[in-house]
């Protein structure tokens, strides 16, 4: 909310846009029908990480039909949004962890890609992009 303010106060549209679709996106959450009104912090990072995954599948898309002001749009508002999770990890961090998973796990083959990834989902999550993770795990496994 101070962010908000900030951002009305210096003038600052594009900023103050983003700010306020996260916003309503956890207002949205936590007034969800069958859901309590608390939302913790692990429910609240992973509407954010949906929040910028979304932002930047939007650019990529603008930036293929060479509507680059919008691209520029969506991607200014991912970094906004990003500001607010937890520090992501690099990819040799990343591929530390999926190996310590994989010898835990006597994963030896991509028949046990579920089983990795839903392990490796678990113990990351918040800290590493999905698709990443993915990636490693194919890399490690084949």
């Amino acid at each position: 909310m101070s962010d908000i303010k900030d951002a009305m106060k210096e003038r600052n549209k594009e900023k103050l846009e983003a700010l306020r679709s996260v916003k309503s996106a956890i207002l949205l959450a936590k007034s969800e029908k069958g859901k309590s009104s608390n939302l913790n912090s692990e429910i609240e990072i992973k509407l954010l990480q949906k929040l910028v995954k979304q932002r930047k599948d939007s650019a990529e898309i603008y930036s293929e039909q060479n509507r680059i002001d919008l691209a520029e749009k969506e991607k200014f508002e991912a970094d906004i949004i990003s500001k607010y999770l937890p520090a992501q990890l690099s990819e040799s961090e990343i591929e530390s962890f999926i190996s310590k998973i994989v010898e835990a796990s006597g994963a030896s083959s991509m028949a046990d890609m579920g089983k990795v990834m839903g392990m490796a989902n678990k113990e990351l999550s918040g800290k590493a992009d999905g698709k990443t993770i993915s990636g490693i795990v194919k890399k490690m496994l084949s």
